[in-house]
């Protein structure tokens, strides 16, 4: 069942720390390398339309070897799939996991995002604007405190949505941790990104595993070729959160009708 609000959760229930990387299923050998720095400078959309697609490993690298584009693949010493864990922060009634499931805009996301490979964190507030574009704003953070919001980090997301104390109830509630495999086209400025062995976490430490790859493209609103490509091989884009859609499957007393078909799928 989930928490009310009289019941508030520790953040020091959820913590992150380095992972094993497995083999990847998706295959690179015969992309060039980008480094994150040069991502960074041409390809690093803040503000963008983001796509969603749930596919097997086989279809991912159909994709790869046959689209038209100038693809390079972010290369991390020597590394090409990545581990990304992060942390989502929520009210005790979990607002924000509601405001995502009733479509009300405008609404955010929080969380605190550790990068293994570069021992980096980020503090993140994805912002959803009245017309459906992604807004992400993003800070550097300790990564000792990523299990948690500072006094600054608080700030920082007060300071985001322009409401100052909104931050003030919000607590860990679920992490997440998978690995990444990033293609950029060099192009058109766009990236495709390419999540495995997706693993989430509650508060109450159950936990859960998504048996596909999330395939997400990201580009500033014209469809990428990486688009053009899953459409033509019959792909469309799916409605799933990793937050929303594994917390609604450990918590099945929550709202869901959004994410109810992939749960459906994939997950019963």
């Amino acid at each position: 069942m989930c928490d009310s609000p009289e019941t508030p959760r520790s953040p020091q229930t959820l913590k992150m720390g380095p992972l094993p990387i497995k083999e990847s299923a998706i295959r690179t050998q015969n992309i060039s390398p980008i480094t994150l720095e040069e991502i960074n400078e041409f390809a690093a959309l803040q503000t963008r339309v983001d796509r969603k697609y749930i596919i097997n490993a086989e279809m991912c690298n159909r994709l790869i070897e046959e689209v038209q584009v100038q693809g390079r693949v972010l290369d991390i010493d020597g590394m090409r799939s990545t581990i990304y864990q992060s942390i989502y922060f929520d009210t005790p009634n979990l607002d924000l996991y509601k405001d995502a499931a009733y479509k009300r805009r405008p609404r955010f996301k929080a969380r605190t995002r550790f990068y293994q490979q570069t021992n980096t964190a980020m503090l993140e507030v994805k912002t959803k604007d009245g017309r459906g574009k992604t807004i992400k704003k993003r800070t550097l953070y300790d990564v000792n405190d990523v299990d948690q919001l500072t006094t600054a980090g608080k700030t920082f997301i007060d300071n985001v949505i322009g409401e100052q104390g909104i931050s003030h109830n919000l607590r860990a509630t679920l992490t997440s941790h998978y690995q990444r495999t990033t293609v950029v086209d060099s192009g058109t400025s766009t990236r495709i990104t390419f999540d495995e062995y997706l693993t989430c976490t509650d508060w109450e430490k159950q936990s859960i595993l998504f048996p596909m790859c999330i395939v997400e493209t990201k580009s500033s609103g014209q469809p990428s070729p990486f688009d053009k490509w899953l459409w033509e091989n019959g792909n469309r884009p799916t409605r799933i959160s990793k937050y929303c859609t594994m917390l609604a499957v450990l918590h099945p007393d929550l709202p869901a009708n959004k994410w109810h078909q992939v749960i459906k799928k994939y997950l019963q």
